[in-house]
């Protein structure tokens, strides 16, 4: 076993801080509690001991939505391998078969305290294919693999048009990709009702999973194509997030009436679109503030990957609530996409992804002392 202690512990849960220790099992966190009930006999059932040196102790940080390994360091098209730009629905895509796992961005997510990614196809078709969540350390895609198939990629807005107007065909307008969606959701929905499926479509097959739950992740940054998103999601019944949610603030509203919750980003990026013209920093403090769920993005390689915990400083820097912006990328990102059971936060039971701190994690100047995932160290500085 071992034993993490003298750490300024964030749990995350309900009692979220307390100077304490955290003891590990195998992968598993198996006991965590106040300084004052570490027992010497707790402490010689261990056999390796981490002094946290009154250092924050927190779960591993949770990235919702990047894109590390698709588009790898420094190597141009070779690299490139997250949107599929030949068919604008594409749902039989799936990210674990185009990731590079051996991509350096992981070993830099490690070192700043990232445990967990949720990888994706980018947005340049309406139906992009399926994102998968990984550990950030392994030697195999299948020993990172925390879910193979965590969620359904969307578009909507100017991606997808700009990409097919220059190959002249649909969808050149917004109202041609939310036809294209919607018919390619009907065609899934008739597939999973009809009782003969001697013929496999592929397809047809993996889109049908939204109607199990499966969460749909809708890229959508101006207000219109955030609401044509929400339109969509109810038609459908649909469990949806809003990817980016740019202009979030201008439909507060309705995010809320739904429960909707975005993951918000990326945050340190220009205006590179027009889409992005209204893009304010204050965005994720405004959503927070009226009671929506967040959690914060890179979307990598837009911000690079190591970049997370600044891009949260930035947004609590304009408003958004220091305890509000960390469970953005810990417990509030674990449970928008449906990881909260084993991950995001540190309870008994769950996986031993913890990161420690030498100072408040969204100062600039605070490093990361140690990473680790499954319970084995795989960083220290």
């Amino acid at each position: 076993m071992k034993l993490i202690k003298n750490g300024q512990i964030y749990t995350m849960e309900n009692k979220n801080k307390f100077n304490g220790y955290i003891i590990i099992k195998e992968d598993k966190i198996f006991e965590i509690g106040e300084t004052n009930k570490l027992t010497t006999e707790k402490e010689n059932k261990c056999d390796i001991i981490i002094d946290a040196k009154g250092g924050v102790v927190m779960p591993g940080l949770i990235d919702p939505h990047c894109h590390v390994g698709m588009w790898e360091n420094g190597i141009g098209f070779e690299g490139a391998d997250g949107n599929e730009m030949t068919d604008p629905v594409t749902p039989h895509m799936r990210a674990i078969d185009g990731i590079y796992y051996k991509d350096r961005s992981f070993t830099e997510a490690r070192e700043a305290g990232i445990t967990t990614l949720c990888i994706g196809p980018g947005s340049a078709n309406i139906i992009g294919g399926q994102f998968t969540a990984l550990k950030t350390y392994g030697n195999s895609i299948e020993e990172m693999c925390l879910k193979e198939t965590l969620a359904m990629k969307m578009a909507l807005g100017e991606n997808p048009k700009r990409v097919y107007d220059g190959q002249k065909k649909s969808p050149m307008t917004r109202m041609a990709s939310a036809a294209i969606m919607r018919q390619a959701l009907i065609k899934a929905k008739e597939y999973k009702e009809r009782e003969d499926k001697t013929k496999v479509d592929l397809k047809l097959e993996a889109l049908a999973q939204v109607f199990d739950g499966l969460l749909v992740k809708i890229h959508a940054h101006r207000e219109d194509d955030i609401l044509t998103a929400i339109r969509i999601g109810k038609e459908f019944g649909l469990n949806i997030s809003i990817e980016h949610g740019t202009e979030g603030f201008l439909v507060i509203d309705q995010l809320k009436k739904e429960g909707i919750p975005v993951i918000v980003g990326p945050l340190l990026s220009f205006r590179s679109k027009y889409e992005l013209n209204n893009s304010k920093i204050e965005n994720p403090g405004i959503l927070s503030k009226a009671g929506i769920d967040i959690a914060i993005m890179t979307d990598h390689h837009v911000i690079p990957i190591q970049y997370l915990t600044l891009c949260v400083g930035v947004a609590v820097k304009y408003g958004l609530d220091e305890l509000e912006g960390l469970k953005a990328i810990t417990i509030n990102a674990a449970k928008i996409t449906g990881l909260d059971k084993r991950v995001g936060s540190l309870k008994k039971g769950k996986d031993a992804d913890i990161v420690i701190f030498d100072g408040n994690p969204l100062e600039i100047k605070t490093k990361v002392i140690t990473t680790i995932i499954n319970g084995n160290v795989v960083y220290e500085n």
